[in-house]
């Protein structure tokens, strides 16, 4: 940390012989205030440039310069896509560019469609915004934001998770740490989770070499990579197949790969939560999934277990929750284990007083 004012102007005037005066309103005292001002600001700016060189401590573009002189680049955010349902009377036509809502955002017709005789149409959405604030579940569009002449009802008939932020710093640099530690070469399974993390909306991937014992060859030049998205959930087969299309790109001749996405293992919970005067179980329940669902995201694909013992660590901190008791996870006392294959998707949550 650089040293302020202060301290170094007791530097410099412990450089002027002390049969001066150089006590406050003196000549010397006085006239070396302006300088140790421009050094603190000097030395400050000094700590900047040397954050900025470094992978650990460099931010935004920055990092992405240091980032970049190893291949790898920032992946955008996207916008979250899907397929809606319109229903209406026959020859109603909906027009690219017109516009459905859910409560909270509003999505964008991508294409031109005329409703025939089955009174409805499945037609392309993409959301207006960027990033996760896109993803909302099954029923959520329901809205036409301005009238649309012969159309009755909308609605999008699954769940839409495919809208991802902007890589964070942290995940970026996380990634540059990945690719320069870790031994990556000649398509070995380093090599593949690294190709694999390139694709935008990836946020994880396991790599299992030789996993198909049944080719003959023991398993010799196979390749599975399963992967989870950016929000550290399920993938759908858009995803799925542009890791394929770049890992093909990438990939030695002869391995044959296998991408697939992760199994989600639903995650039931309940219990009973004394609380504190002022709150309510509904504000309870989703200050507590908040954590959860952070808790879940930092353990897919790190640990082989979800924890009894930190769900309740968990439970116990919400603000407004005194203790709990009978707290079950999928109807067990005990931690839930997670396959290779399987990562933690929030299911119910009841918690009752």
């Amino acid at each position: 940390m650089a040293d302020n004012k202060d301290v170094i102007q007791a530097r410099l005037l412990a450089n002027i012989d002390d049969s001066y005066d150089k006590s406050e309103g003196s000549f010397f005292h006085d006239a070396e205030i302006p300088i140790a001002i421009e050094l603190e600001k000097s030395y400050k700016e000094q700590e900047k440039q040397w954050d900025r060189g470094y992978a650990d401590t460099a931010t935004g573009i920055d990092l992405e310069k240091i980032v970049g002189d190893y291949g790898i680049t920032r992946k955008i955010a996207t916008k979250a896509t899907s397929i809606v349902i319109a229903t209406g009377t026959v020859g109603s036509l909906i027009l690219k560019g017109d516009k459905v809502a859910s409560d909270s955002i509003e999505f964008i017709f991508m294409e031109n469609k005329i409703i025939d005789a089955t009174l409805q149409v499945s037609v392309n959405v993409e959301c207006e915004i960027e990033g996760v604030i896109g993803n909302i579940p099954i029923g959520a569009i329901k809205f036409f934001p301005v009238t649309l002449a012969g159309l009755v009802s909308v609605t999008n008939p699954n769940n839409i998770s495919n809208g991802y932020d902007a890589e964070t710093d942290k995940d970026l640099r996380t990634r540059y740490y990945e690719h320069i530690r870790t031994p990556a070469t000649s398509g070995n399974k380093w090599h593949y989770r690294n190709w694999a993390k390139e694709v935008i909306g990836v946020g994880d991937a396991k790599v299992f070499p030789l996993w198909d014992k049944s080719n003959g060859k023991d398993g010799a030049g196979t390749v599975k990579v399963v992967i989870v998205n950016s929000n550290k959930s399920l993938v759908d087969t858009t995803l799925t197949n542009a890791v394929i299309e770049h890992i093909e790109e990438e990939r030695p001749i002869g391995a044959t790969v296998t991408v697939i996405g992760a199994t989600g293992k639903t995650i039931n919970i309940t219990a009973k939560v004394p609380l504190a005067t002022g709150y309510n179980i509904s504000n309870i329940q989703q200050e507590f999934l908040k954590t959860l669902g952070g808790y879940l995201k930092d353990i897919t694909f790190v640990n082989t277990y979800l924890s009894y013992a930190k769900l309740g660590n968990i439970l116990l901190n919400t603000l407004g929750v005194l203790d709990y008791t009978d707290l079950k996870i999928n109807n067990e006392i005990s931690n839930i284990g997670l396959k290779d294959e399987e990562i933690p998707i929030i299911g119910t949550i009841q918690l009752e007083v």
